[in-house]
């Protein structure tokens, strides 16, 4: 799941980007509202974490604009935690509004009931043959074993099961489950897949379809 946090206190934002990723999130950061829409712009994010009080755009202008699109859920971050504060940013078109300080235990189960309200919906618990992955959790077993898998495993798994046997292409896995800092030209999503594949054991689950990408066997 691709989120984009911005958040200018920096401290604050190191933190919670070190934390979404060990969640799983692919993350990326902007420090001001200018530069969160920028990156809006050039990525295909499910979630934008928003600090209300961005300096360059303020947040209230960014929300505005990203509800406008119509094409990403916003959970808006303030310290100001009135019915009011909150009943202001929900109007300016956020999905969701977290007053701080917060529990990053809630934080992270917000962003992913924002990305379950997407469209189209995913469900809480994604199933696929024997496999069952659980996102909230972050839990994955295959015929009821267990499975322990890297974040970018997990994050590629999830994919290919919210697919439902469509193929997913590398391009879409390397968008969605890595960050803006990864390669284009990299081989980490066939290294990941590869590990994937092993770790899932048999019969064999993932299949390539050559030139297109891959997708899980029915």
């Amino acid at each position: 799941m691709r989120v984009l946090l911005a958040e200018d206190e920096q401290p604050l934002a190191g933190y919670m980007v070190t934390g979404l990723r060990k969640h799983g999130f692919a993350v990326d950061h902007a420090p001001d509202g200018g530069a969160a829409l920028e990156k809006s712009e050039l990525n295909a994010y499910d979630v934008v974490v928003l600090d209300r009080g961005l300096p360059v755009v303020h947040g209230d202008t960014v929300c505005r604009r990203l509800a406008a699109r119509g094409t990403v859920r916003i959970l808006m971050l303030t310290a100001y935690d009135t019915v009011e504060d909150r009943v202001d940013g929900l109007l300016l078109g956020a999905d969701d509004y977290l007053g701080k300080p917060f529990a990053f235990s809630e934080l992270v189960a917000r962003v992913h009931a924002l990305a379950r309200r997407s469209t189209p919906a995913r469900p809480p618990v994604l199933t696929a043959a024997d496999v069952v992955l659980d996102p909230a959790r972050r839990t994955a077993e295959r015929g009821g074993v267990p499975l322990a898998l890297t974040p970018k495993e997990f994050g590629v798994l999830t994919r290919l099961l919210s697919a439902d046997g469509a193929v997913v292409s590398a391009e879409t896995l390397l968008e969605k489950v890595w960050d803006e800092h990864t390669d284009p030209f990299t081989n980490a999503v066939r290294i990941t897949v590869g590990t994937l594949r092993r770790k899932l054991g048999d019969p064999p689950l993932v299949e390539t379809v050559t030139g297109m990408g891959y997708r899980l066997r029915a």
